[in-house]
């Protein structure tokens, strides 16, 4: 009787480890599957489109990055210890939530329903992100996750959503929208920003240098040098300046140059009149084509989730204090575009390449954001990574190759000049600008393992 009671224990035994195994295997499979980095490229992808439908100019596009980037990143860091979370090194950020340590989440659930719960917030299109949203998490409870986990990490991933869109309401954003238009006065300085054709916009968001920074000190912190005098003596450093960019594509690599100007445009509302008839085109704006390459980086260097998260989120922090110190720059020099001077001073015929920007010339946010962005990157992920910048394709333009993300960002910012919309001294001052913000960023946040590895 001894000996039946004895197997009977070992059977059951071995029947409750073998249950046991598989539960752990089973809990395996769908952690792994989660880890998948395309997950979360698609889910920037998503929002990328919804900001190109929405319109949504480049110094707020960049602030929709941001946010949910770093909610994103405030989830995973709980899975990886080798990251360090970016609580009091970013300004106000603290009190972070943390999930419950005796409970088992899924970290990657949680952080995409962080992302998409800020995003969607950040957005007009709200139904664009919900419904995206619903395919994602049909997709992931197929990989069989735990109902019970399902909850738990979707719950996590709100409460810090929660979190990150609370700390975003005290950047002043909210407030700037009920500031005044900039006023305009035709008659007081011809050496003063003026609307262009066609559209004749106001300029967009003169108040941004308010906007609190994410890791500089201050809009002001990278001040760059002033612009050239302005001056219509034909002599002057400012009308030879002004030349350079009329004369800009009448040389032999007209062709070469104007392709260069087209690719980076980057102009998220381009209008267009023929006749009585207007009518406009949208395009990512130029953070979104930085955010592109970063996609483009983490799948060649085959980044894991964490990694790519990481990668968004730091790209994202450098743009949105580039836009800052650049805007800054902007309405205090408050500079005419080429296209004034040119059709008043030089040639009324005369049009630039590309639409000229509603805003302020000095500096090329191009070069500041280029830069920027290119300085980060090269930290994450190396000196002369050559790739093949496909991300203007969908919007009809060839693929451009580049050996690293510096050669990248150098492109960039001449290109305004290809595409008449800016003098030479807003493109040199604006990389070095961009160069300085991209630097201090990485020299003020640790986030460990990530940081500076090749």
């Amino acid at each position: 009787m001894r000996y039946i009671t004895f197997i009977v224990f070992v059977l059951l035994f071995s029947a409750c480890q073998q249950t046991t195994e598989t539960k752990q295997e089973h809990s395996t499979a769908y952690q792994e599957k989660l880890q998948d980095p395309e997950l979360f490229h698609r889910s920037m992808k998503q929002l990328t489109d919804v900001i190109v439908h929405d319109i949504f100019s480049p110094p707020v596009a960049s602030r929709i990055y941001t946010y949910p980037s770093i909610a994103a990143y405030e989830v995973m860091v709980n899975a990886e210890p080798s990251y360090r979370s970016l609580e009091g090194q970013l300004t106000d950020l603290k009190d972070v939530p943390k999930p419950d340590p005796n409970l088992e989440y899924a970290f990657p659930l949680a952080s995409l329903q962080a992302f998409l719960t800020v995003g969607k917030a950040l957005i007009f299109s709200e139904e664009k992100m919900e419904k995206y949203e619903r395919i994602l998490k049909e997709e992931i409870m197929a990989h069989d996750i735990p109902e019970e986990v399902f909850e738990r990490s979707v719950a996590y991933g709100n409460e810090m959503a929660s979190h990150i869109l609370k700390w975003s309401g005290g950047d002043n954003y909210k407030k700037t929208r009920t500031y005044p238009k900039y006023a305009i006065n035709y008659s007081d300085d011809p050496g003063k920003w003026q609307p262009t054709p066609p559209s004749y916009m106001d300029g967009i968001e003169p108040h941004w240098r308010e906007i609190r920074t994410m890791v500089i000190d201050s809009a002001s912190q990278f001040t760059p040098p002033p612009p050239t005098a302005f001056s219509i003596d034909k002599n002057s450093k400012f009308y030879k300046e002004t030349m350079e960019v009329y004369m800009a594509l009448q040389e032999d690599e007209k062709e070469e140059r104007t392709a260069i100007a087209q690719f980076w445009d980057c102009n998220p509302y381009t209008s267009h009149t023929h006749g009585h008839v207007m009518y406009a085109t949208k395009k990512i704006t130029p953070g979104g084509h930085w955010i592109g390459i970063t996609k483009l980086a983490c799948e060649k260097d085959s980044a894991d989730f964490m990694k790519t998260i990481q990668a968004y989120t730091l790209t994202s922090i450098a743009l949105f204090d580039a836009f800052i110190s650049c805007w800054d720059e902007k309405y205090r020099s408050n500079l005419v575009r080429p296209e004034t001077y040119i059709n008043k001073y030089i040639d009324e015929d005369w049009y630039p390449t590309l639409q000229t920007p509603p805003f302020p010339e000095h500096t090329s946010g191009h070069s500041v954001i280029s830069r920027a962005s290119a300085v980060v990157l090269t930290d994450l992920f190396g000196d002369n990574f050559a790739f093949d910048d496909s991300t203007e394709v969908e919007y009809g333009l060839p693929v451009r190759s580049f050996n690293s993300f510096i050669e990248a960002s150098e492109e960039a910012a001449i290109s305004r000049l290809y595409g008449g919309i800016h003098y030479r001294p807003a493109i040199d001052y604006g990389v070095a600008q961009g160069e300085k913000v991209g630097n201090f960023i990485l020299q003020e946040l640790d986030m460990k393992a990530q940081m500076g590895q090749k």
